[in-house]
């Protein structure tokens, strides 16, 4: 499973090579959605001072045509000399395993995109020696993806629509969408509704659109019973150290002095309902007691405590 959106903007087609012949429709380039696509080594070094590594490699072997090579490059951003480098790749490539390849650089704003579709050219003198021409996707050309029908149909592409527009203005609708698909795909393929919630949890991060996903998250959770991930536990830990806080920080806006033993039992406290009970308090209290005034017997609070 991905570790960033980095990653995740070029692994997700390893790990869900369905979506290239979707992606490839995109841009333009016919391909069979009836492939075999295996991993090759990322390696293009040759000698060891000089190291060299694509993101992902794949042999895409299709059923109506010749296999051929698909290096993928998560792009940020215009990096100097960066076009030197892909020229390199898909020579090197070529040359090791005789077979064509194509380039896809996948990016999440428009201006890098528009940088990375080149072409490159070297040469001098009037003459080019060799020019390298780059699939690109981006939020430029991949689908805003907002109904969840359409959604469910591909879930995997849906994700990497979402990804590749996280910072987009339309970044909120496609989260909405595909909450709305995970419905229907869980009852049909738990694997793949598995795979995108964690996906987008995951590569979202701090996006606006990781936002718009993590409202939206804790009520999936359940969809998934017993899953016990580190991610699940720490998000769900995440929400009650936010929500203590929230209540502590009302208190203070409106001048409420809290005593020290008041701030100890609103930070240990671990029940979420509980927490949400006293922030809505901490509103209209009076004091810091108030909090605790209107029900002593909520969960998480034990009896007689102060």
């Amino acid at each position: 499973m991905v570790t960033s959106a980095h990653e995740g903007m070029h692994r997700i087609f390893q790990e869900r090579p369905e979506i290239l012949a979707p992606v490839f429709g995109v841009l333009g380039v016919p391909l069979s959605a009836k492939a075999t696509v295996d991993a090759v080594t990322t390696d293009v070094t040759e000698t060891r001072p000089l190291e060299r590594r694509v993101d992902t490699v794949l042999r895409v072997s299709p059923s109506d045509g010749e296999d051929f090579l698909l290096a993928i490059e998560a792009q940020s951003g215009k990096v100097p000399g960066k076009e030197a480098s892909w020229a390199y790749y898909i020579a090197y490539l070529q040359a090791k395993f005789g077979l064509p390849v194509l380039l896809l650089v996948v990016c999440q704003d428009r201006a890098t995109a528009k940088w990375a579709a080149g072409p490159f050219d070297c040469g001098t003198r009037g003459w080019t020696a060799l020019r390298t021409h780059l699939l690109v996707a981006s939020p430029e050309n991949l689908p805003v993806i907002t109904d969840a029908r359409t959604a469910a149909k591909n879930l995997v592409m849906a994700a990497f629509s979402a990804l590749a527009h996280a910072r987009s203005r339309e970044c909120g609708a496609i989260p909405e969408a595909i909450s709305g698909a995970l419905h229907e795909v869980q009852e049909t393929d738990p694997g793949t509704a598995e795979y995108v919630f964690d996906f987008l949890e995951v590569t979202l991060g701090k996006t606006p659109a990781g936002e718009k996903w993590m409202e939206i998250m804790s009520t999936f959770v359940s969809y998934f019973p017993g899953r016990g991930t580190v991610r699940e536990t720490a998000y769900l830990e995440g929400k009650v150290e936010d929500r203590a806080l929230m209540v502590l920080r009302a208190l203070e806006k409106r001048g409420i002095a809290i005593p020290e033993d008041t701030r100890e039992r609103v930070t240990s406290c671990t029940d979420l309902d509980t927490l949400t009970a006293w922030f809505d308090r901490s509103l209209t209290a009076a004091t810091a007691e108030d909090l605790f005034a209107e029900d002593p017997a909520l969960p998480g609070v034990e009896s007689g405590e102060a």
